[in-house]
């Protein structure tokens, strides 16, 4: 007796498109000296890790998150000095934020779905969320050292007409801290055509200045800019939590997209307690920028090797064979990320997470060894 029974294919109603992309990857690490995610190296003392254990044991895991989220977003606002006006929703991290961007600006019913734009090579999350909205993304190409370039952005913009331009600074995979002149007509332009404009400050810690002062110095000329940020960096990249900041009007609408309950009762605790311990964190911070400027140095020192400048917690760094070196360092169990093959600026670049002077000397070897 035949038990077969014909039906059709569930995965006929999951989308095409999706169906046909590659998952975000991430390495395996096993074994490996992981500086390839731009991680904080640094851990907290046995005495912090100790109190904020009991700290976590305390908390009422049995309950839906309540007061605390209320007290964390305080607490950030507090950190970032919130330029009056504005207020501060928070995210499951900063993709979190970026999907709910996307779905804010997608109109049911129009003719032609809304655009996003942002400069090439950057995050891969901006592009990636606007494919799962289905929204239009338009990447616009750097200049061969990285910086903005002005015509280009500005075309797409009259072109384009996008709801969101985003403009991370510094910029992953780069580490550039672009024009502050080039950004600021970027933002004109953006608001003459009605679009938001995301800042997205990844890696505010390691950067010489914020956005945030600009916005504190011309508010009216940011009304329609929001700027993103994430505890990752700081130092707490397996806790999850981003925060978006920006004009109440338009911080009010993308909140009532956010998930009910999408940060932890263990995640904002763990963040109460690092902003408590603010002093540890900006220490570390500081470590990471004096080994970012020797490990360059000495990368810049290698035959056939440079080293752009940055103003993030990685070194992009162009070596004679990316692959032959990526694979020579997983040889000697050191992991980085072969970023070559993203972008045709990248051809033939690393990205070097900074870590601690240790971790620095020991990638500096297998890449040495590995040329």
């Amino acid at each position: 007796m035949n038990t077969e029974i014909s039906r059709p294919d569930p995965l006929s109603r999951i989308r095409q498109d999706v169906q046909g992309m590659h998952a975000y990857a991430v390495q395996d690490s096993a074994g490996m000296l992981k500086m390839d995610a731009m991680e904080n190296s640094h851990r907290l003392s046995a005495e912090l890790r100790a109190e904020l254990g009991r700290r976590l044991g305390e908390v009422a895991i049995n309950r839906y998150p309540g007061d605390r989220i209320d007290e964390l977003k305080r607490a950030l606002a507090q950190y970032a000095d919130l330029p009056q006006g504005w207020s501060l929703m928070l995210g499951n991290g900063s993709d979190e934020l970026i999907s709910l961007l996307s779905m804010a600006c997608d109109m049911p019913g129009a003719k032609q779905p809304a655009t996003i734009v942002a400069p090439l090579p950057g995050f891969v999350m901006y592009g990636m969320s606007a494919q799962f909205q289905g929204l239009a993304f338009q990447g616009v190409s750097l200049k061969a050292d990285f910086e903005l370039d002005e015509t280009a952005m500005l075309s797409a913009l009259e072109q384009h007409r996008p709801a969101i331009l985003y403009l991370a600074y510094p910029n992953n995979p780069t580490g550039t801290l672009w024009n502050q002149a080039v950004i600021e007509r970027l933002i004109d332009a953006q608001g003459a055509q009605g679009g938001l404009v995301v800042m997205d400050e990844a890696y505010q810690p390691f950067a010489a200045r914020s956005w945030i002062e600009s916005v504190r110095a011309e508010p009216e000329r940011h009304s329609h800019v929001l700027v993103m940020r994430t505890l990752s960096k700081f130092g707490l990249a397996g806790v999850r939590i981003g925060y978006l900041i920006g004009p109440a009007r338009l911080v009010e609408q993308i909140d009532k997209l956010r998930p009910p309950y999408n940060v932890s009762v263990l995640n904002a605790e763990c963040a109460l307690f690092a902003l408590e311990h603010e002093g540890v964190f900006a220490a570390q911070a500081a470590d990471i920028r004096a080994q970012r400027e020797k490990i360059r140095l000495m990368l810049n020192a290698m035959p056939g090797v440079h080293a752009y400048p940055s103003e993030a917690n990685m070194l992009l760094v162009r070596v004679p064979d990316a692959a032959k070196a990526f694979a020579g360092m997983k040889a000697r169990h050191v992991l980085v990320k072969n970023v070559s093959t993203m972008h045709s600026l990248l051809a033939n670049c690393l990205r070097l997470t900074v870590g601690s002077e240790s971790e620095n000397e020991q990638m500096l070897a297998a890449l040495q060894a590995s040329l």
